[in-house]
């Protein structure tokens, strides 16, 4: 009854207190020493609770976010969060020092740190803007050398950067890289034999030099513990023996996820030693000659009764789709992102995967795919629809709104949404959400920048109206089409839990985004490209910015003045111009914003200038 108590006293400080202390940072290492008695309950300074009951109770809560209000309640409270955290979550790289992150908490065993903007994605940050990784293990190494889990995101990290990982941390267990570059498959070489009791290894998206594949031979023979291996991204052909024969030993090993040169019959063979498998990704799906026939690929996939995801399928057709029949009654998250289906082909699959909630498609499935979506899905919760070429300029068949439509009259519970399509209508949107007034996350991307409703032509104003009155617990909404200042009065008058905000193309004034800055309480992101706001919609959000994590603003209308502006008047936060050969020295073309307890960044290259 008293975790009970405990966790419902966490949950009862208000929403004011916990945004007036992550503005302060509760990184800050100056609070290790003294809390600010402003931001404590004010019944009491004290608990009544010895360290060894509050350590032990505090231990068992994962978010983040609730630690940061459990060291709101009480003097030893802060202290006993201190000394029971166990992972500690950066979602900026330079919002914080790690020096200031050892101070505040001394028992970390487990990192997550973010580093480039999101745009960096799209080619809009510049290769060698930062966010190197090496200052923070350097620092981790002396704080925290029984470090265990490291993960990282848009960092850049070097083969010496992994090499040192590898020999510095003994008890080094899990590394995950997403979106990660400037290292190759040899510092991939130094994990795979240093780290003796790995658990995990998941290199996602990243920028690798993939100069060959024997970096799977590197992992000793001694070693049984790993239960994540994905390498599904990179290129080069590995040695098959040292993966069957790692896949053989490793009895936990729970996730696999190999790349396109992993063939059908290596496949089979893979899933023979490791029918445990709760997650795989497959190789390529298709092959000229087998060895086997294809019912005993069939007859092996029935063996994996635990397997709940299933990626991969690169190049899979008709043929050998139903090999996977076997397993899909489970599966709960279907990645099809890298398989060009056609409509029959997915309907034919999904006709076997009723229990799925989350899918990802290509738009070569077209409507009537996502028509068999909505008849065989009834649980499905999230669906992704990418371009199979987003370079393409001219309109192909794809996806339009009918079938977006059709999902969300079969699917109730849908909740997210990621769908890349070249025409949509209000009508269509207000539609959607009417039928799954749950979203969390609604991204709709309309391809052709400025689009208007094919069908009246009007802006596309009433269905993001639509989405944000509707949908009270949107915490993400990106935004497209021809859009007005409308758009973003309704955002800034209903997105009361909005959170990350993405704006490209968009907006007649200044007045769109002080809608925007002037509402939306619990807006932490804000990404804006190609769009009209200038000086007066940036400064319009001075009270905002300190409660947010950062601000992005490309291609818009903001001058060197007015971000120096902002500059003074906000010295906690790290204003950043990112300058191009070719723009006129009074613009500011690319501009990052960040709050910051660590002060301007000590390796900004010369092009980014820190106001």
């Amino acid at each position: 009854m008293f975790h009970y108590w405990f966790l419902s006293s966490c949950k009862s400080i208000s929403y004011g207190s916990r945004v007036k202390f992550h503005t302060r940072m509760d990184l800050n290492q100056k609070r290790a020493r003294s809390v600010d008695p402003d931001l404590v309950s004010p019944e009491s300074t004290t608990s009544p609770f010895p360290d060894e009951v509050l350590e032990p109770v505090l231990s068992l809560i994962d978010s983040h976010k609730d630690r940061s209000s459990v060291s709101l309640v009480c003097k030893d409270w802060y202290h006993a969060e201190r000394w029971s955290r166990r992972h500690v979550f950066i979602g900026n790289c330079y919002s914080v020092s790690p020096e200031i992150v050892a101070g505040r908490f001394p028992k970390i065993r487990s990192v997550t740190l973010k580093g480039k903007p999101r745009f960096s994605d799209f080619n809009l940050v510049p290769e060698d803007w930062g966010a190197d990784v090496y200052p923070w293990l350097s620092v981790l190494a002396k704080a925290y050398p029984f470090l265990e889990e490291l993960r990282l995101k848009r960092m850049a990290v070097s083969d010496d950067s992994l090499r040192f990982l590898a020999t510095n941390f003994h008890e080094f267990k899990a590394l995950s890289l997403l979106s990660c570059d400037g290292f190759s498959t040899d510092g991939l070489k130094a994990i795979a034999t240093h780290c003796k009791n790995l658990t995990e290894l998941d290199i996602q998206e990243n920028g690798i030099d993939d100069i060959g594949g024997d970096w799977l031979s590197c992992f000793p023979e001694s070693l049984t513990s790993l239960q994540v291996l994905n390498f599904a991204s990179l290129n080069s052909e590995v040695s098959f023996n040292a993966l069957e024969k790692l896949v053989a030993r490793c009895k936990s090993l729970r996730v696999l996820k190999v790349n396109r040169n992993i063939n059908l019959d290596q496949l089979q063979k893979l899933l023979l030693r490791a029918p445990q498998l709760t997650e795989l990704g497959t190789g390529t799906f298709t092959q000229d000659l087998v060895t086997r026939p294809v019912a005993d690929l069939e007859t092996t996939f029935g063996y994996c009764k635990n397997l709940l995801t299933l990626s991969g399928l690169w190049d899979s057709n008709s043929l050998y789709l139903p090999v996977i029949n076997p397993a899909c009654a489970s599966l709960t998250f279907l990645n099809l992102s890298c398989a060009t289906l056609l409509s029959f082909e997915l309907t034919m699959l999904l006709m076997n995967c009723k229990s799925l909630r989350r899918l990802w498609v290509l738009d070569t499935v077209g409507d009537r795919g996502l028509e068999a979506v909505g008849s065989w899905c009834p649980l499905l919760e999230e669906l992704r629809v990418f371009p199979a070429d987003p370079f393409e300029q001219e309109e192909v068949a794809g996806v339009t709104e009918s079938g977006l439509v059709s999902v969300s009259r079969g699917c109730p519970n849908l909740h997210y949404v990621l769908y890349f399509c070249h025409q949509m209508t209000n009508a269509a949107v207000a539609t959607v959400v009417q039928n799954c007034p749950g979203f969390t996350h609604f991204r709709l991307c309309i391809m052709n920048p400025g689009q208007p409703d094919y069908q009246t032509n009007e802006p596309m104003d009433e269905a993001f109206g639509a989405v944000v009155r509707t949908c009270p617990k949107l915490q993400r909404l990106a935004v497209s089409g021809l859009l007005t200042d409308l758009t973003f009065e309704y955002i800034g008058k209903y997105a009361k839990n909005l959170e990350i905000l993405s704006v490209a193309f968009a907006g007649s004034s200044d007045l769109g985004l002080k809608y925007v800055l002037g509402g939306c309480p619990r807006l932490r992101k804000l990404e804006i490209r190609d769009c009209p706001f200038g000086n007066a919609a940036l400064l319009s959000g001075l009270t905002k910015y300190e409660s947010m994590r950062s601000l992005w603003m490309s291609a818009c209308n903001l001058t060197m003045n007015g971000c120096r502006v902002l500059a003074k008047e906000m010295p906690r936060l790290n204003v950043e111009v990112m300058k191009d050969e070719d723009s006129e020295d009074s613009q500011a073309h690319k501009v990052y914003i960040y709050r910051t307890v660590a002060g301007p960044r000590r390796d900004a290259p010369p092009f980014v200038l820190t106001l």
